[in-house]
């Protein structure tokens, strides 16, 4: 994978040259946003401030183009949070687990790409999350560690018994839905006391599940603070429960919501010699298509596809080689997405990827291979107090319609000592799902019902909530996330777990 600093570098060269081109003739009001989203992206944030400036002093400005403007300061803002640590503080969060650190060791693995970064203005600036992923990229610096600890990973992410239970319930009962329970779910979204002014209507926006028929059924609304509320039809893309509520001196603005639904896991016994390629329908054709920003069949793109897929012509051989490639990028914890201009794009290039990035990309191998491929996301929890948002997705293979994928899951591997049958759960998260997630979106980057007004945190996903007031979106240094559930039947019956973000 090309290093950090190398893509840097042929981002600055690529605005040089874009530049050059501009030159030649007039600028619309695309190129200008364009340019100065890429100058962002080379850490060139004096150059882009000023250049924003100009272009909202233009006359006859549209409201559309004036908005995308403003994002792009707000982008700056949000990365320069995510981009907070000079190298000495960075080094000093490493000698919490490496007391002994040497220089050599951290210059090489900077080196080695294992700091993301970026030169912001000629200061070289590292992202705030470099030290806990350093354990998860390196196993040399894992091995320094004074005091080492597991990583505190979903349980379901590794192969057990729960795996081998599910494919052993599908095969019985020659289902794909199986292992159903019923969990009580409760979120809230709670404001910063004085975030927003006394007197203020505070817009929240919570994410609530969608109906899934044999993923998650049989949804009811319990309860919500405050009792006023407004669910999103069941058909929106991106599912919330929206509020308002007056802010006061002095206190939180907390907002929650209660509900109920029977969560199944997925297991499809796919024969890949049945499989063949999948006619186009109206229905199917967005899913094969790009969608940009962030599914987009570049020719960096095109090649790695070419690369791993060979002459494969079988689909689901196919997604088999692609998921494959895709579980081999490391899981790392991830800058806000809404900072990053094409996250398949990033999950190709930068060494790492969190879920949505590694989702993201093989959705879009997928789409330029012809099969269908298309978004899930929500929450993973699990008993013993687990909890995280997540993201997963489906594809489409003949004759056997959507089924489900987790990349990051990836593949499952026996241990030391596999049981009979091992073999074939390597592949569980390729047409298979736990029952311990809950999805609240069915797509990426669509519009909340109601709209929101200003900016949202995270213009990608909806996870853990959105939150506004007259003066603007609230980010999330201003607001804190939680999520709680208590099992009402099936097999989690004697756990539960909580968490607040």
């Amino acid at each position: 994978m090309m290093q950090h600093g190398l893509r840097l570098l042929l981002a600055g060269s690529w605005l040089a040259a874009t530049c050059v081109v501009a030159g030649a003739a007039p600028a619309t009001t695309a190129d200008t946003t364009h340019r100065i989203a890429a100058s962002i992206d080379a850490g060139q944030f004096q150059t882009a401030t000023a250049n924003i400036d100009a272009a909202l002093a233009q006359p006859g400005l549209d409201a559309a183009t004036r908005r995308a403007l403003l994002f792009q300061r707000e982008r700056m803002r949000r990365i320069g949070m995510d981009f907070s640590l000079d190298a000495t503080t960075l080094k000093a969060r490493i000698r919490e687990q490496i007391p002994d650190l040497r220089e050599d060791e951290f210059q090489r693995w900077d080196a080695h790409g294992l700091f993301e970064h970026m030169v912001i203005d000629g200061h070289l600036r590292y992202f705030k999350r470099d030290a806990a992923n350093l354990y998860r990229l390196s196993a040399e610096a894992a091995a320094r560690r004074a005091h080492p600890a597991p990583f505190n990973d979903d349980p379901y992410g590794t192969l057990g018994d729960y795996h081998r239970s599910v494919r052993q319930a599908a095969l019985a009962s020659h289902r794909s839905s199986v292992e159903a329970h019923r969990v009580r779910i409760t979120q809230t979204l709670t404001v910063d006391a004085d975030a927003v002014p006394a007197g203020q209507v505070v817009r929240a926006w919570i994410p609530y599940p969608k109906p899934l028929p044999g993923q998650q059924d049989d949804i009811r609304f319990i309860a919500s603070v405050p009792a006023k509320h407004e669910l999103a039809p069941a058909s929106a893309p991106q599912r919330t429960a929206y509020f308002e509520k007056t802010a006061q001196a002095g206190k939180p603005t907390r907002f929650s919501v209660t509900y109920e639904l029977t969560l199944s896991a997925q297991y499809h016994v796919i024969d890949p010699d049945k499989v063949v390629p999948a006619k186009i329908t109206p229905e199917l054709a967005p899913y094969v298509a790009e969608r940009p920003p962030h599914v987009v069949f570049t020719e960096q793109m095109q090649l790695f596809s070419r690369q791993v897929v060979g002459n494969e012509k079988n689909p689901y051989r196919i997604a088999q080689k692609l998921f494959a490639a895709v579980d081999d990028i490391p899981w790392a914890g991830a800058r806000e997405y809404s900072t990053i201009g094409n996250l398949s794009d990033y999950a190709l290039h930068a060494g790492h990827a969190d879920c949505g990035q590694q989702t993201m990309l093989l959705i879009t191998l997928l789409r330029m291979n012809g099969i269908p491929a298309r978004w899930q996301s929500g929450a993973i929890f699990a008993p013993g107090g687990y909890d995280d948002i997540h993201d997963w997705g489906q594809l489409y293979l003949a004759p056997y319609g959507w089924i489900p994928m987790d990349v990051t899951f990836g593949r499952l591997y026996p241990g030391a000592h596999p049981k009979p049958g091992d073999a074939a759960l390597e592949w569980f998260y390729l047409g298979g799902l736990d029952a311990w997630r809950v999805a609240f979106n069915s797509d990426f980057g669509r519009d909340f019902v109601p709209a929101k007004h200003d900016f949202r945190s995270d213009t990608v996903d909806s996870q853990r909530g959105e939150v506004e007031w007259s003066g603007g979106n609230l980010y999330y240094d201003q607001w804190h996330y939680g999520f709680n559930w208590t099992p009402v039947s099936g097999p989690a019956a004697s756990a539960q777990g909580n968490a607040h973000h």
